[in-house]
């Protein structure tokens, strides 16, 4: 099973559309993992329309429209794997130690909100991945995303990819 994974993307505020290496994307995965921070509701839509399957969170810029239509926090089995999707997951001190306790029945704790690529393990495993964002590198150096492979319960070939400038 292929993943993508995205998270503030700041749809129409910080770029008129995503990159199109990403929809590339989007079209080609049996899942696409979204953390929030999508700002337009026109983007879920769009996004609906072309991911094979679509778990979505709401994060902070995103207002009621958004809100109505995505849970705070997303849980879902891929292939045996144990996810969870929120936005923010607080300060990076301590993070592991925090999301270990709130998500610790997963095997997977995918969050946005800081548009910092991060990738840990928590204590008991808990893997934590931060996708950055596609359109808002803020001080990172490049616009990123992730994929991954999902088989027999296992989450392997996480890959970040780097997006050229705008």
């Amino acid at each position: 099973m292929r993943l993508v994974i995205t998270a503030d993307t700041h749809v129409p505020k910080r770029a008129r559309d995503l990159p199109e290496p990403l929809w590339a994307e989007i079209d080609a995965a049996d899942v696409v993992l979204h953390a929030g921070d999508w700002v337009d509701v026109a983007l879920l839509d769009a996004m609906r329309d072309r991911a094979r399957r679509l778990v979505g969170v709401y994060g902070n810029n995103d207002g009621p429209d958004l809100r109505a239509r995505l849970p705070e926090v997303a849980r879902v089995e891929l292939a045996g794997l144990r996810v969870a999707v929120v936005h923010e997951t607080g300060p990076s001190a301590r993070r592991e130690q925090r999301c270990a306790a709130a998500y610790g029945d997963c095997d997977l704790l995918v969050f946005g909100h800081s548009h910092i690529p991060w990738d840990t393990v928590a204590p008991g495993g808990l893997r934590l991945l931060n996708p950055g964002s596609p359109t808002d590198r803020r001080r990172q150096p490049h616009a990123t995303y992730l994929t991954a492979r999902v088989a027999s319960g296992r989450l392997d070939r996480v890959e970040l990819h780097r997006l050229p400038p705008p």
